[in-house]
């Protein structure tokens, strides 16, 4: 099926830059994002990773308008959300599977989406071919399953063919093929140059898919940069019956290397060839040998868990903290009201 040409926008299709800066929201006494900044480059998978309770969901919820920062600026194109024209246009985006009335086809909750933007019905059966779901687009929503209805929010999110995607945890509901085929979907909208952030809690699955990483904890930032720049230098493990004399070999070769809790060692190379082929010169038999590699996990723990990092909705033994019968663990956010002239 050919995708319906939509009319050009004011901004382009691709090309768009996020920008965070400074960005503070206070709830009470409560930070939940504190002096963040950041930017989401095109043509790049972005993924915005942190704990429960990090800051990651209200931080989208600033850049899309719908919570007002207490300083800073979240800006899409340079522009805040509510002056862009035609923002469907713009920024696509699936921040919660709920969004939509469950009595509701799927269809109508698209097509009512589309008229308010002026987008032709029929890219609405488009985007339900392409996301999946057309056998059930005369469903009733409330009746989907978690995966359908994930499907659904990517289907109105891409109703614009806007140039920004921002999706709060994608994956979740969707089974191994539907996750297969959101890799492969999001990896194909930004080679288009599409500006992509997704957050996520899926850390072996993001580390599939994104191109560069923004991890914060406690609304603050904790690391950023493209995953290449984040996993450091490569490193090599080798392990072999004369551990002492094989880091003498290594070192005479210029190969720095240090001991591994695996009871071998870590040399400081990218090419296990060039570790064998010293071990080789040098008699020494090898019993294991293979790169190593620091996936995102890996990362995302070491930076996060560390005491100012630490999630502080959890006690120091990790466990949630349960607060004394009548305190409350955290204050209460209070009403979000439009400020004089502001649209939600």
């Amino acid at each position: 099926m050919t995708a319906t040409a939509l009319a050009p926008s004011a901004l382009p299709s691709a090309g768009v830059v996020l920008e965070v800066s400074d960005l503070t929201k206070r709830f009470g006494q409560l930070a939940a994002v504190d002096h963040l900044s950041f930017t989401v480059q095109p043509a790049r998978v972005t993924g915005f990773l942190g704990p429960n309770g990090a800051g990651k969901t209200t931080t989208m919820r600033m850049l899309l308008g719908l919570v007002a920062p207490t300083s800073g600026s979240a800006l899409i194109a340079g522009q805040r959300y509510r002056d862009l024209p035609n923002p469907m246009r713009v920024v696509g985006s699936a921040l919660e599977a709920t969004n939509f009335h469950p009595g509701r086809s799927g269809r109508d909750h698209l097509r009512v989406l589309a008229d308010a933007s002026g987008i032709p019905t029929r890219r609405v059966d488009e985007m339900l071919e392409l996301v999946g779901i057309p056998a059930a687009a005369r469903q009733r929503a409330g009746g989907y399953s978690m995966g359908m209805r994930q499907r659904l929010g990517l289907a109105a999110a891409l109703l614009g063919d806007p140039a920004v995607l921002m999706l709060d945890e994608p994956a979740n509901g969707l089974d191994p093929e539907g996750i297969r085929w959101l890799r492969s979907f999001l990896r194909h909208l930004a080679a288009q140059g599409k500006t992509i952030l997704i957050s996520s809690h899926m850390l072996a699955e993001a580390d599939l898919i994104v191109d560069d990483v923004v991890i914060i904890a406690n609304g603050r930032s904790v690391a950023q940069g493209s995953m290449a720049d984040l996993r450091g230098e490569p490193t090599v493990f080798v392990k072999s019956s004369d551990n002492a004399a094989l880091a003498s070999a290594l070192t005479a070769r210029g190969v720095l290397t240090s001991p591994s809790e695996g009871g071998g060692l870590v040399a400081r190379t990218g090419d296990p060839a060039r570790v064998g082929d010293i071990a080789l010169a040098a008699g020494l038999p090898i019993h294991e040998l293979h790169p190593l590699a620091s996936d995102l996990e890996d990362l995302f723990f070491r930076l996060t868990d560390t005491p100012e990092n630490r999630n502080r909705n959890l006690r120091t033994d990790g466990q949630p903290f349960i607060p004394p019968a009548g305190q409350s663990a955290l204050p209460v956010a209070p009403v979000e009201t439009p400020e004089a002239g502001e649209t939600r």
